[in-house]
């Protein structure tokens, strides 16, 4: 799969981590039916599918890009099964620093969806992939001022910390309410406290840890190879 347009690359690029992707998860919590989540989440990994595509500008450097992605994927998947702290983030910041903002979203986007097949799918899928797909996105657009402090991609993370647990509260909030509600957002912000601090805890480590050697791999896989 490969699109030849720049316009309509360019165009994707912005309108579906910035309008299509958010709609379909805000519409699809409303949705009626035990099982509409499945449908959200699958019209969510398309979406995702299309705009990691829409960075390809050649098919040969796209198709080595999707093997570095899966790996990345791989790894993400297999690091929920860490207890308490989980790279899952950290790796989705990386592989978007290094291999662009559409690979990151799409990273983890992935990683939600398909991990949940272990941890457990439900109506929180969709806004699991919406918040590591936007944290890997932004962490791509800030790609090079991330790489070069140290201390920038420290503050990221314990900001991607908090983003993750704000989105996943206004599924909180909806399941807990039915609609949106400021009250019942502001509890939910407040009783997640303990699990944002482990959130930004285990980012920090893990991007302590992990951005130089996996950086470095990356980074020279890029170089070999032309990605």
């Amino acid at each position: 799969m490969y699109l030849k347009s720049p316009r309509l690359r360019s165009l994707l690029s912005v309108l579906i981590p910035a309008l299509l992707i958010p709609a379909v998860v805000l519409a699809g919590a409303f949705l009626p039916g035990k099982t509409s989540y499945l449908w959200v989440s699958l019209a969510v990994a398309v979406l995702s599918l299309l705009l990691f595509v829409a960075g390809f500008e050649k098919k040969e450097i796209g198709t080595r890009r999707s093997v570095l992605v899966s790996v990345m994927i791989a790894l993400c998947i297999v690091g929920r099964l860490i207890p308490f702290f989980k790279p899952v983030t950290a790796l989705c910041v990386l592989c978007a620093i290094y291999l662009g903002a559409q690979a990151g979203f799409y990273t983890g986007a992935l990683s939600a969806l398909l991990s949940n097949f272990i941890f457990g799918q439900g109506p929180w899928t969709p806004f699991q992939m919406l918040a590591w797909g936007l944290i890997g996105l932004f962490a791509g657009l800030l790609a090079k001022p991330l790489q070069k402090s140290r201390v920038l991609l420290l503050l990221y993370g314990a900001l991607a910390g908090v983003a993750y647990s704000a989105v996943m509260d206004v599924w909180s909030m909806l399941w807990m309410t039915g609609s949106p509600a400021p009250s019942a957002y502001l509890a939910a912000l407040i009783t997640a406290l303990p699990h944002t601090a482990l959130y930004v805890a285990s980012n920090l480590l893990f991007l302590f840890l992990c951005a130089k050697p996996i950086g470095d791999k990356l980074q020279r896989i890029k170089i070999k190879y032309g990605v």
